[in-house]
């Protein structure tokens, strides 16, 4: 099939131009947080109204179509998805889903909530966790998050107590907190925690992103080889690349800004006002807000509905995604900050 061609709205996948097939779908179910940190949120942030946020019943109507379609993985974003009333409500009915077809429902949360929801959320059946820790420095910590640090090392006790499988992940920024590169794989390999590290990316809240600010793989990888052996291993549709220390640790590193995989990208992104990204970086996103509630009213009484309206909509954005990060890096973006996308 030629690049430029469109394929059929009936096509059983969700493929864009360049043979990649979708299998990942992102949501975030709010733009709040009780964090600031630097490299997502805004210093005064705007919050979406609550009533303009999708429904629960319009995100499952959604991830039922995608499913079918052949998404095999939601991963549950935010702002922080757990200040989010009913989520785990929400996991819940998302897990019907795996008789279709989804194989995982994760979650990616800043920890602050997780002693008080860990149990919940494994008694929701949710698969896997990611959590964000940027620093083991207290003071570094604040300063960066505007929040404590105890609260989130005792979330992550939870979620190991609760038994629900999880990675870290700490964002690099060069000044900021690249101090904690041996610090994080010193404490993680100890507890045996897996653990990602992810180049500064341009979607901080205030756009003061700078590519000076990124602490890139190579410089990850250098500060390492003077007290690890590190061998590169297979990247499999993954954002990270994966490396084994001492032959028996992993560690990830998603290096979107020196080295992307966006050749191999296989997700696309909602937001909470229903607001479709066929790319982190996508200069325009595809809003489906109508489509999904207008597809509700038509359900009413039907057995089987039909999604007739997202799929004349839906397959040819995602058809027209972009090559990758570097193709549309300086291009005139429209800016989504990260606080909003859910990364």
């Amino acid at each position: 099939m030629m690049k430029h061609e469109i394929p059929e709205t009936n096509l059983p996948i969700l493929q864009d131009q360049y043979g990649r097939i979708k299998r990942k779908l992102r949501i975030s179910v709010t733009d709040r947080c009780n964090f600031k940190c630097v490299y997502c949120m805004p210093e005064h942030p705007e919050w979406m109204r609550k009533q303009d946020l999708l429904s629960f019943e319009s995100l499952l109507v959604f991830c039922t179509y995608m499913v079918k379609q052949g998404i095999e993985n939601i991963r549950i974003t935010g702002g922080e998805p757990l200040m989010r009333q009913g989520v785990i409500h929400f996991i819940r009915d998302l897990q019907q889903l795996k008789k279709i077809g989804l194989k995982r429902i994760s979650m990616t949360t800043n920890g602050h909530y997780l002693v008080k929801y860990a149990d919940q959320l494994k008694a929701a059946s949710l698969d896997d966790l990611n959590i964000s820790l940027d620093s083991l420095d207290a003071k570094q910590f604040k300063a960066l998050t505007k929040k404590e640090l105890n609260p989130v090392i005792e979330g992550i006790k939870a979620a190991q107590k609760a038994e629900i499988p999880f990675k870290i992940n700490c964002v690099l920024m060069k000044g900021q907190n690249d101090d904690q590169i041996l610090p994080m794989v010193r404490w993680a390999k100890d507890k045996n925690i897996p653990l990602r590290f992810i180049e500064f990316m341009p979607l901080d809240g205030d756009q003061h992103w700078t590519k000076n600010a990124v602490v890139s793989e190579a410089e990850i990888l250098a500060r390492l080889k003077p007290h690890y052996a590190i061998e590169l291993l297979q990247q499999n549709h993954e954002p990270a690349r994966q490396y084994q220390l001492d032959g028996d640790y992993r560690i990830g590193i998603i290096s979107t800004i020196t080295h992307s995989f966006c050749g191999e990208c296989d997700r696309i992104r909602l937001t909470a006002q229903g607001e479709l990204f066929n790319c982190l970086f996508a200069q325009q996103g595809l809003n489906i807000k109508h489509d999904l509630l207008d597809t509700i009213k038509q359900h009413v009484g039907l057995s089987e509905p039909s999604y007739q309206m997202l799929d004349q909509k839906i397959k040819p954005y995602i058809w027209h995604k972009a090559k990758g990060y570097h193709a549309i890096q300086n291009q005139q973006v429209r800016k989504i900050s990260m606080h909003m996308l859910g990364g």
